[in-house]
């Protein structure tokens, strides 16, 4: 093999990390302590504005339907989701549709940790969407919009029926600002600040439709609710968590970086130009898998291919013809070479996943970093193989 020339050109900003993800570009954390209400109680006059600030802002940009409730939750996206799944499920049968590691968590916990009986568990290989016509109309769903650990999307929600009976609860954490999601088709929405808005950890958004309060104020689940998934008192809906108060103490300068991002998206247009900055990327980084003879997207069908945690495999026979362990260990090294030269941070796929690359390409993303970080993959892939061979074959 011809030794590998290093490439001249660095990205400027090499974090292509799926989550958490790059901050915004010309972000400041300078600017951000100023606006930030630190030392003071989440329940003062001022931090209680800027929480609602966040939550009207979120509503604006993500155009949510002004009849659906926001709320500010602890524990990031995982936090809401299994908040949502607690508060809700066990009134109706559940389907759940999984096809990758998240997914897979929340079909766990319906299925170990509520035991609801009556569940289907519709699942598949990572790198494909599983049967959606299977979908129960008497039945409550739990699915994943964006499966970041399998670059895997639904295309849309046309799947879903308007009219039936069940809640559709939907972890859309690596979706939103990246894709356009179908509110009215969702009853429970979740998500975190440190995906697509480049935010800070350990927040969530909850999101409920009027279809979703209904069955909170009408249906108490048979389990206890620990005060941190607590939001009914005495019956009552607690409107001011999807106002300006919180369960717990949130982080007040995580709230001023939200509310940073959040000004950002506006200023850009919106989630439509999120969007936009993220199909960009997304084509970048596609076209160039496209021209290469060792990398392919790891979801065969274009559709379902994600636009924002891109899984790619390596179809190279020599990487192929090695054993699990050793694939892995050929992943470390290629992205040992990538962050030894400050090129790219946590492009490895998830440990759950098949052995491969993924890639963030979300709005904060520049498309001038990702075409500089290009040259270095294959850079980084001849030196894998010139370290690894002749290769070890099962």
């Amino acid at each position: 093999m011809q030794a590998s020339k290093k490439p001249q050109v660095k990205p400027s900003q090499p974090n292509f990390s799926s989550g958490p993800c790059a901050k915004r570009p010309g972000w400041d954390l300078t600017r951000v302590k100023q606006s930030a209400h630190l030392g003071r109680s989440h329940r003062a006059k001022d931090t209680k504005y800027q929480i609602k600030q966040v939550i009207s802002m979120t509503r604006h940009v993500l155009e949510i339907p002004d009849n659906y409730i926001i709320g500010l939750v602890p524990a990031s996206n995982t936090g809401a989701f299994e908040m949502a799944m607690w508060n809700l499920i066990g009134h109706l049968p559940v389907d759940i549709f999984a096809w990758e590691n998240f997914g897979l968590e929340w079909a766990h916990d319906v299925i170990n940790q509520l035991k609801i009986k009556d569940y289907r568990l519709i699942s598949s290989d990572y790198g494909v969407l599983p049967d959606l016509s299977l979908l129960r109309e008497n039945s409550d769903v739990c699915f994943t919009w964006n499966g970041t650990t399998s670059g895997v999307r639904v295309p849309d929600a046309n799947w879903i029926p308007s009219d039936r009976e069940g809640l559709v609860l939907c972890d859309a954490t690596s979706a939103v600002f990246g894709q356009k999601v179908d509110w009215i088709k969702l009853d429970a929405i979740t998500f975190s600040w440190q995906k697509g808005m480049g935010g800070e950890a350990a927040h969530g958004m909850l999101v409920l439709s009027p279809k979703a309060v209904e069955r909170l104020r009408r249906y108490t689940p048979d389990w206890p609710l620990p005060k941190i998934f607590r939001l009914l008192k005495n019956g009552n809906l607690i409107e001011g968590i999807f106002s300006d108060e919180t369960i717990n103490t949130p982080s007040m300068l995580c709230v001023a970086d939200a509310l940073d991002s959040l000004q950002w998206i506006k200023e850009l247009g919106g989630a439509d130009s999120t969007i936009a900055r993220a199909n960009a990327n997304f084509d970048t980084l596609q076209l160039w898998v496209d021209q290469q003879d060792w990398i392919q997207n790891l979801v065969e069908i274009s559709a379902h291919r994600s636009n924002t945690s891109v899984c790619l495999k390596i179809i190279d026979p020599d990487f192929t013809g090695l054993s699990l362990n050793n694939q892995w260990d050929f992943i470390k090294y290629f992205v040992f070479l990538l962050e030894n030269e400050d090129v790219a941070y946590d492009i490895a796929g998830h440990r759950k996943a098949p052995p491969g690359l993924r890639i963030w390409c979300g709005a904060t993303i520049e498309a001038n970093d990702l075409r500089d970080l290009l040259p270095w993959l294959s850079w980084a892939f001849k030196r894998s193989k010139e370290k690894f061979g002749p290769f070890q074959k099962l």
